[in-house]
């Protein structure tokens, strides 16, 4: 697909509808151009006859009206949108399809629960950090329940389970009444319809666990908004959100921090649910992912795989997008990662390895915003950067190199005294003085060893006359060290 296009997915869900607009990048990545959410609770309005009442219909229109306004001029094969499972349960879902789609302008398609699930996973996979897991996926919708298995862009195992948010709080806090009682019904009742999942998804057959889309999001926004890690989802959080809804004592009462007022009505039934998968799979901890179902469909849409290496699609892709001189960076790559296999010890980290790598790629990625301080523009890039898919931990050596690599030390501080750090940003400092001349430098008869807090550089006789300049830089390299708990000891002939 040509980049530039824009794609557009539309998700009629039983809480919310959403639009979302993307356009196709460099190396085909989706960028998010525009979201548009509308909470029309659609699935509120089915009734005992699973028939949609006619202001449902009518809230779902007007909402289908709108999008359609924005997505004027789009191409047909640009635009997906899909419902979900209170369309696949209402008896009259055809009329509503009918005027739904010559609103929106694209047809609308009732997908089961199977490809629901199966674009949940699409869209989870394309928010994470490329590896070789076995990653269950949770997705709490407002009518059904998605648990998924899968590895890397590809869901293995789908299933669709008729409970969620909306419904359960239908069902079990009609009234509003938030009481052991109907939290208990609620989620006892949660468990049986899930029991088919305790043993198609046990513990084995998984590496670690994600939770997405609304109930995942209030859950931990909610955490976050009361001073908890609401990045990850554990039994004891679920608890403690349990114990608040309970002290209220009723929905109307409930003023939660962190909580959206769109959230309020469906979240006893949404963690309930969640409760009860958590429980009833064991599960010790879920992350909170941000891809979803909509994700999913743009994804389908672009109709390509990511490519076998992620990484490097990413980090030429951020190269491209701050114009960074790519060659040069691939000759400081290659002489900082010479340096850094001759001080680094057995019991390093690969992902040490790694980092520097990559921080090697990108040191020059701030110049496109300003060359003075191009390594602190730099180091927020690599920071804050939402289309680089690291882990935080990886993410964070990545920025402390980049920002590091320049100037003074003094500004890592307490963190200059970890050898993780220390040694590979020595080893890229030198390989940016070394390559100074923006060539490949002379690193024959070059050596570098490491004794405790100790480095020193070797250099062949004669080079200190044959590189005057790289041999001053080297020697300011050596202060710059002299101020830190480490040492750079130079042996320049």
């Amino acid at each position: 697909m040509a980049p530039e296009s824009l794609l557009a997915a539309v998700d009629l869900g039983s809480n919310s509808f959403r639009l979302e607009i993307g356009r196709v990048g460099s190396h085909q990545r989706i960028e998010r151009v525009e979201y548009l959410k509308d909470t029309v609770r659609q699935g509120n309005g089915l009734n005992n006859r699973h028939e949609l009442s006619r202001d449902a219909m009518q809230r779902g229109w007007e909402c289908l009206a709108r999008f359609g306004e924005r997505l004027t001029g789009f191409a047909h094969d640009h635009v997906r949108a899909v419902a979900t499972q209170t369309l696949r349960e209402a008896r009259n879902a055809d009329e509503f399809v009918s005027r739904g789609s010559e609103l929106l302008g694209f047809p609308i398609e009732i997908i089961s629960g199977e490809e629901e699930a199966r674009l949940i996973y699409r869209g989870v996979s394309s928010s994470l950090p490329p590896s070789q897991q076995r990653r269950l996926v949770i997705d709490i919708g407002g009518r059904s329940t998605e648990i998924i298995i899968g590895q890397h862009s590809q869901a293995l195992q789908v299933a669709s389970f008729t409970l969620g948010s909306v419904s359960w709080s239908s069902r079990f806090f009609a009234h509003g009444v938030l009481n052991k009682s109907s939290f208990a019904a609620a989620i006892a009742a949660a468990k049986q319809t899930l029991s088919q999942a305790q043993f198609a998804y046990p513990g084995t057959a998984w590496d670690c666990a994600y939770a997405s889309s609304g109930t995942a999001n209030a859950v931990g926004d909610a955490l976050t908004a009361q001073g908890l890690d609401g990045r990850v989802i554990t039994l004891a959080k679920l608890r403690h959100l349990y114990e608040q809804l309970l002290s209220v004592g009723h929905i109307d009462k409930l003023r939660m921090p962190g909580l959206k007022e769109d959230r309020r009505p469906v979240v006893a039934g949404g963690i309930s649910v969640m409760l009860a998968v958590v429980e009833l799979l064991d599960i010790t901890e879920l992350e909170v992912a941000q891809g979803a179902l909509r994700q999913g469909a743009l994804h389908d849409l672009l109709d390509h795989e990511p490519p076998a290496d992620k990484e490097a699609a990413e980090i030429h892709a951020l190269q491209q997008d701050f114009g960074v001189d790519i060659e040069h960076a691939r000759r400081v790559g290659r002489v900082a990662t010479e340096l850094w296999q001759q001080i680094r010890s057995e019991a390093s980290s690969p992902a040490t390895t790694q980092a520097l790598g990559i921080a090697a790629q990108l040191h020059e990625v701030g110049m496109r915003v300003a060359l003075n301080n191009y390594h602190r523009h730099g180091a927020y890039i690599t920071e804050h950067c939402g289309l680089a898919t690291w882990e935080p931990a990886l993410r964070q050596r990545i920025t402390q190199l980049v920002l590091g690599h320049e100037g003074k030390l003094r500004k890592l501080e307490e963190a200059i005294d970890d050898p993780e750090l220390a040694l590979p940003l020595m080893a890229l400092r030198l390989a940016v003085q070394l390559c100074h001349t923006r060539r490949d430098p002379e690193m024959q008869g070059i050596h570098f060893k490491r004794s405790g807090m100790e480095c020193r550089l070797v250099t062949p006789t004669g080079w200190m006359l044959a590189y005057p300049q790289s041999a001053r830089l080297l020697e300011e390299e050596s202060m710059a060290w002299s101020k830190t708990p480490w040492s750079l000891r130079l042996q320049l002939r």
